[in-house]
């Protein structure tokens, strides 16, 4: 599949989640979540150490989300994606965007051998969506 289709099919859905949101401004967890928020999209903050990330309220692992989401956004250290491509595979989650630095070999061959529409070792969601740094707290 092209980059363009496999972009364009994470992109198509109504629910997703930023695994390794953050509360900190500074952080590309916090700046994936707001680009999310800046489209309009309908997305969830996963981090086991927040309550609220910008104004959302964050469920400490995927599996604590109210639903199952269309698609989720990682960014993590490449020993925390490994778990958390194992836990998505699990429940059925199809797309994966692992932001560049959470890859790691291991997790991208699990993301194959379940299928999964995965970008990975690209484009940064922040580029392909046009983040906008933004004063507002």
């Amino acid at each position: 599949m092209h980059l363009e289709h496999q972009i364009a099919d994470f992109l198509n859905g109504d629910l997703f989640a930023v695994v390794g949101a953050s509360a900190d401004r500074h952080k590309y967890g916090n700046k994936v979540l707001r680009t999310y928020q800046q489209h309009s999209y309908n997305v969830v903050p996963v981090n086991p150490n927040a309550r609220m990330v910008e104004g959302l309220s964050a469920v400490a692992g995927i599996s604590d989300l109210p639903q199952i989401p269309h698609a989720i956004s990682i960014i993590t250290p490449p020993s925390v994606t490994e778990g958390v491509v194992n836990e998505a595979i699990g429940l059925g989650i199809k797309h994966i965007w692992m932001q560049p630095g959470a890859e790691s070999v291991k997790a991208i061959e699990m993301c194959k051998s379940a299928g999964i529409n995965l970008l990975h070792s690209g484009p940064c969601i922040l580029v392909v969506l046009g983040y906008r740094e933004s004063s507002q707290a």
